[in-house]
């Protein structure tokens, strides 16, 4: 049986192991895939001995993207615009490749459900792992116009600058600051978010039409969604689709076949 697992901290609530178990049923690809809890200080260790011992690929979540990114031997050019990596793959001739498949998941979600990012203005909250994970697939998007929105205003304007590439379409702005609204889409990715903490987010910076979108899922996208309906969201969702879609990714990567997401993300609800 070939082996896959999910590291990080905490990990008993992850649906990594269901999601690729149920693509393995759908396939037809024999292998296992479980959960791994690594704590501070430990994680090289934990994924060295998950190799030993014949492991083939891990998806790393938080904490630990930014350390599986300096980890690996050979990287794609996504994993290194984001300084991060949420996947390794063991090759049999000792290289050990790290992707990030955050932002593609996010994107293929985005479509599968109309929303359309060409020629958009888009809101990303927060400037943090989660959304730098994303901001290389959205700009490939070619969208109108995308600013960050984030408490520390610094750490938006850093953001920036690891995406020279984009030219004048990158923006940044603190919450306390005049929205530079309407937005298209809006994409929270906020920690505060994450923690259900309530966003200071401007109000009326919703074009007609607009689509709000938490990078999280479940009660953990209740208050941006809830925000998101009292301003008038045509179109809001939550980041399930999105991690199933990143999962997708993963699983082609490894096994060379793409799973169809749309039964697992319905079983999932």
């Amino acid at each position: 049986m070939d082996n896959y697992a999910v590291i990080g901290n905490p990990i008993a609530h992850s649906l990594s192991p269901r999601i690729h178990g149920l693509f393995a049923e759908q396939t037809g690809e024999e292998l296992a895939y479980r959960a791994i809890l690594s704590h501070p200080g430990e994680f090289t260790a934990d994924v060295e001995a998950f190799r030993r011992a014949g492991g083939l690929g891990l998806n790393i979540t938080l904490p630990f993207k930014e350390q599986a990114w300096e980890y690996v031997t050979h990287s794609s050019a996504r994993a290194d615009r984001a300084r991060a990596a949420n996947l390794i793959r063991f090759d049999a001739d000792g290289r050990v490749y790290g992707d990030s498949t955050d932002g593609a998941g996010l994107v293929r979600d985005l479509g599968a459900n109309g929303v359309r990012i060409i020629g958009k203005r888009i809101l990303l909250v927060g400037a943090g792992g989660a959304v730098r994970s994303v901001m290389g697939n959205l700009l490939d998007e070619q969208p109108a116009g995308v600013t960050i929105i984030n408490r520390t205003r610094s750490r938006a304007l850093a953001l920036l600058e690891l995406f020279p590439e984009a030219g004048g379409i990158l923006s940044a702005q603190g919450f306390d600051e005049p929205a530079a609204g309407p937005y298209n889409l809006v994409i929270n990715g906020a920690s505060a978010g994450l923690a259900g903490q309530p966003l200071s987010l401007p109000d009326v910076i919703l074009a007609p039409g607009a689509c709000c979108y938490d990078m999280v899922y479940g009660q953990a996208a209740r208050v941006f969604l809830d925000w998101a309906a009292a301003n008038g969201a045509a179109k809001r969702l939550d980041g399930l689709g999105m991690l199933v879609e990143q999962a997708a990714e993963s699983f082609h990567i490894w096994r060379g076949v793409r799973p169809d997401t749309q039964p697992v993300i319905s079983a999932l609800r």
